[in-house]
């Protein structure tokens, strides 16, 4: 977890993500976003049980991150905290320790801050997470003091072991197991006519409560205690309604085993139903955390391929240090099946490296020198040395996890449903639960009073709003996750809500549909040689870094004519370049800058251009003085994989368009190669958006696909963006969904991962809603008014009794089962693969 308020200018909103420890439903979801939206500043708070985080914008003159912690605090909730201790080289006296402490304790995030100068170090606590390494340190040295090595609790480590929740498992499986021992020993005991008649039925309910006892304070204390809490604070959840079905069986049995039966009553005791209810939902919990620890699998191995340390060349000699130590510039050498430590450039040796854990392509991809390296990827054979470019958290594999753990922390617009129920759930379930006990001690079946009870628990128990809680969550966690191993980054769970429901995709042609290598193909001059034309054009493109440009330059290289230096360097955006070589004015551009100079293309030099056109290429105009001196054509090859992408996506039923800057003629040859109808040719790079904009408001949902500068206000107007590998920076930010790769068919996988996340979450709602609707009745007791006269078959008294009356230990087993199975419903994604 992180703060992202270091890349944001200073007036701009601020972004952290909390981990929350405490939430075990839907209702708990609800009470922590109600307490962080009414700290002052905050913005926004979307919490996720899923993840047991708070992902919050707040403003950057609100509340610091230490009253949103204060926040979740007051409604018995709690936000991780870690420790770290620095180490601070000539912190030799308690003034200097003091001013570096101050230092430290002014960064949002930090919880105290205590120096040692007799070691000199520093112990931190702070929110986990939520200050990086290099904070700390640039802290210290604003005090006057080296950089501080953070040689404490690994953060990485404690990420993984929130992730793997290993003492959460620890845990409840000692407690569960505990329970499960106690309960059935309690079942045996109260269960054995034997055991009754050999020792009485008083010494029998005191064995009972013997071993019913330890459960109920030791094996359930969390349970308990989160109820307190809540009740403290004014709010209930799940553990509420727990809490008051369990300890009214338990101690409704001490009254009667302390008294030999209550007047009116059986007599019996229910110390085995609190303890079987307490370890089913112990139990239930263990697979629960079990499932969601395997549901955060994906963040968790990416989390793990961040290598620890590097072996960088200093002074000639190598020497490992930290990781998060590596600075741009430094050179790192790396041997066979080590992990790359950062990104950067290749500048000795030659090797292939293992880059699945990007692009989930399996086969090696060969690196010579000058070829970029990514961190975290495996180096398979041979040794290199790279120069790192991009360390920490710019480096390619902290992104894809900081935009993972993004999507994995946020809400799809179809969850709004499940938290609005949630909000008044359990006291709406509360209210359920005394009515029915009201109405059956009143009117019910003798012994009234204990039937009403035990349906009041029934309801109780089984009314668990879990399932509702984790149904969305939990299948955004593992869709997103499964797209990152295959090269799907989703932003946000909007996006990939949205997806699924998408009538249009749009492609930009360069460099998306096309290689964005432009080749020039014909050199047709007029009243001048060829190599004069070239090297004229060349010379104006040099200053240029349009692809168009590029391609000029390497064909005037190719030729190896010289160029000449050019000034006064003018671009006109769509339309060309214009500049002064030599004294004269050279402009290269569109047929609509000569147009605009003039030069209105007639005879020959017009026929040539349609010509050009009707086969694909773009003709550059190139004019000396406001002088046509000839034309050259350039053509950009088509990926080999456009035409089965756009054919695919036909065949899911959603129409392709594309976007081009190219004259009508030359954009029309590249559509209808790859079977494209809906094209939108001579689109300056503003225009795009507005084309993106036109078809929405024809109420048509939009993606755009680009890779460009020139694409992102279009990628930020549709639906959905999505930044193709190639992509640039600014186009990847504007996208809510980026490709590692640049094969365009991962587009169609985008739309595949889409409807199966949303077809999981459907599943999941129908089951959790479905659940409560069709149990709440049935624990209520309308069985009762359908078998009351005739009976209850033989074949359904294991569940219904002799009076049709749900058992309260089945509805806790119920209640465990509903919310494995919607986890295990979505894990079900993990084995998505695109096809």
């Amino acid at each position: 977890m992180a703060t992202e308020g270091a890349q944001q200018t200073a007036d701009a909103p601020r972004r952290v993500v909390l981990p929350i420890e405490g939430m075990t439903c839907a209702a708990c979801v609800s009470s922590v976003t109600t307490a962080l939206q009414r700290v002052d500043g905050v913005a926004d708070a979307v919490v996720n049980l899923a993840t047991e985080t708070a992902s919050i914008t707040f403003a950057p003159d609100g509340e610091r991150i230490a009253a949103m912690s204060k926040a979740v605090g007051s409604i018995g909730y709690r936000v991780a905290s870690e420790k770290v201790v620095l180490t601070v080289p000539g912190l030799s006296d308690p003034s200097s320790a003091k001013s570096v402490e101050t230092r430290i304790a002014q960064i949002d995030g930090v919880l105290t801050a205590s120096g040692n100068p007799a070691s000199e170090q520093i112990a931190v606590t702070l929110v986990s997470g939520a200050v990086p390494s290099d904070t700390l340190r640039q802290a210290v040295a604003d005090a006057g003091y080296e950089a501080a090595r953070v040689t404490s609790t690994d953060a990485l480590d404690a990420e993984v072991e929130r992730l793997a929740r290993r003492s959460e498992l620890r845990n409840l499986r000692n407690r569960a197991a505990f329970s499960i021992v106690s309960a059935a020993a309690i079942m045996a005991i109260m269960l054995t006519p034997d055991v009754e008649r050999s020792i009485g039925a008083l010494w029998t309910n005191i064995a009972a409560l013997v071993l019913a006892t330890p459960v109920q304070l030791w094996a359930a204390r969390q349970i308990y205690a989160s109820a307190w809490s809540a009740f403290l604070h004014r709010t209930s959840n799940m553990n509420t309604l727990i809490a008051i079905g369990t300890s009214t069986a338990y101690l409704y049995s001490i009254a009667v085993t302390a008294t030999g039966g209550l007047a009116g009553q059986s007599g019996h005791t229910y110390f085995d139903t609190s303890a079987v209810i307490i370890a089913l939902i112990l139990f239930g919990r263990l697979l629960e955390a079990r499932a969601k620890a395997s549901a955060a699998g994906a963040i968790r191995s990416l989390i793990g391929m961040q290598p620890r340390t590097a072996r960088v060349i200093r002074d000639g000699e190598e020497q490992d240090i930290p990781a998060d130590e590596v600075r741009p510039g430094d050179a790192i050498s790396v041997r066979p099946g080590e992990r790359i430590p950062a990104d950067g450039v290749v500048t000795e040796g030659a090797t292939a490296i293992d880059e699945s854990m990007l692009t989930g392509e399996s086969l090696p991809v060969e690196k010579q020198v000058g070829a970029t390296v990514y961190g975290g990827t495996v180096n398979v054979s041979g040794a290199l040395t790279f120069e790192a470019a991009k360390v920490g958290s710019a480096t390619a594999i902290a992104q894809i996890i900081r935009l993972v753990q993004q999507a994995q922390g946020s809400k799809a617009p179809i969850q709004r449903l499940a938290d609005t129920v949630a909000a008044y759930f359990v006291p709406v379930v509360l209210a359920t639960a005394l009515t029915t006990f009201l109405l059956w001690w009143r009117l019910g079946p003798d012994p009234a009073f204990e039937q009403a009870m035990l349906n009041a628990i029934t309801i109780l128990i089984i009314a668990c709003p879990c399932a509702l809680g984790l149904a969305t969550p939990t299948a955004i966690m593992v869709g997103t996750g499964t797209g990152a191993r295959h090269g799907i980054l989703i932003r946000g769970a909007e996006s990939l809500e949205q997806a699924h429901r998408l009538d249009i995709i749009v492609f930009d042609k360069t460099g998306t549909l096309t290689e964005g290598k432009p080749q020039v193909t014909d050199v047709l001059p007029h009243g001048v040689s060829e190599a004069e034309l070239l090297a004229a054009a060349a010379s104006v493109e040099a200053r240029s870094e349009h692809p168009v440009a590029a391609a000029i330059v390497r064909a005037a290289a190719d030729r190896n004519l010289a160029l000449q230096p050019a000034s006064a360097f003018q671009a006109a955006p769509g339309l060309g370049v214009r500049a002064n070589v030599e004294g004269d004015s050279i402009a290269i551009g569109s047929v609509e800058l000569g147009r605009m100079a003039g030069n209105a293309l007639s005879g020959t030099a017009a026929s040539a251009a349609h010509l050009l056109a009707q086969q694909g290429k773009t003709a550059v105009v190139v004019l000396r003085n406001d002088s046509l001196i000839g034309l050259i054509a350039i053509a950009d090859t088509v990926r080999p994989e456009s035409a089965n992408a756009v054919a695919d996506l036909n065949g899911m039923g959603i129409e392709v368009a594309m976007l081009s800057g190219d004259s009508e003629a030359a954009a029309n040859t590249i559509a209808a190669k790859l079977g494209i109808t809906n094209v939108m040719a001579q689109v300056l790079p503003g225009g795009k958006a507005a084309q993106v904009q036109r078809l929405q408001e024809g109420g048509q949902r939009v993606a755009m696909v680009g890779d460009g500068i020139n694409d992102a206000p279009a990628l930020a107007q549709a639906d959905v963006g999505i930044a193709i590998g190639a992509g640039t920076d600014a186009a990847l930010e504007a996208a809510d969904v980026a490709l590692i790769t640049s094969d365009v068919r991962s587009v169609k996988a985008v739309v595949q991962l889409s409807r199966a996340t949303m077809r999981t979450i459907r599943q999941n709602l129908v089951w959790a809603f479905g659940y409560n609707v069709l149990l709440i009745p049935i624990a209520a007791g309308v069985l009762h008014l359908a078998f009351g006269r005739n009976g209850v078959p033989e074949s359904l008294h294991w569940a219904l009794g002799d009076s049709g009356f749900l058992n309260p230990m089945l509805a806790a087993l119920a209640m465990a089962l509903s919310s494995v199975s919607v986890v295990t419903n979505s894990l079900r994604l993990k084995r998505w693969r695109p096809r």
